[in-house]
């Protein structure tokens, strides 16, 4: 049974390719939401904590990196601080910018979500053919490239 939402696979349009790929996607991350379901910390909150993995930035990066404006992430690290799951720091280029980095807890908490979410898709990775698990495994440079651009 195909997905009515996903494009022909011989269909090169971008148009075409770009709904289909918007489609997928959006069911895709619906699927990893609903693992963290119920969570104390929201998706967009796991998300802002992804974002600090590497290390501590500035609030104006991330509220640039999550397309919501200053006051937004602003509220979303006041909650993730209140929770115990970032620290507030300074950058040691310029005293007067405030940083936000993980805490031990964050880092845990960030570690056990990715691990629920990849388990459940390792499940339903299980449910598909060979075949269709080397094609996503083809796939998967490409959609990276899109990630990247």
């Amino acid at each position: 049974m195909t997905d009515p939402s996903a494009p022909d696979p011989g269909e090169a349009d971008p148009g075409v390719l770009a709904e289909g790929v918007s489609a997928v996607l959006r069911h895709l991350v619906l699927l990893l939401r609903r693992t963290t379901a119920g969570q104390p910390v929201t998706s967009q909150q796991y998300a802002v904590l992804g974002s600090l993995e590497q290390g501590p930035r500035r609030m104006t990066e991330l509220a640039e990196e999550h397309a919501v404006q200053l006051p937004t992430m602003t509220v979303q690290i006041n909650r993730l601080e209140d929770a115990g799951l970032v620290a507030r720091g300074a950058d040691p280029a310029d005293a007067r910018v405030r940083t936000v980095e993980l805490t031990g807890e964050g880092r845990a908490r960030l570690l056990a979500v990715r691990r629920a979410r990849i388990a459940r898709l390792g499940q339903d990775l299980e449910a598909l053919t060979e075949r269709e698990r080397e094609t996503l495994a083809a796939a998967l440079p490409v959609l990276a490239k899109l990630g990247r651009t």
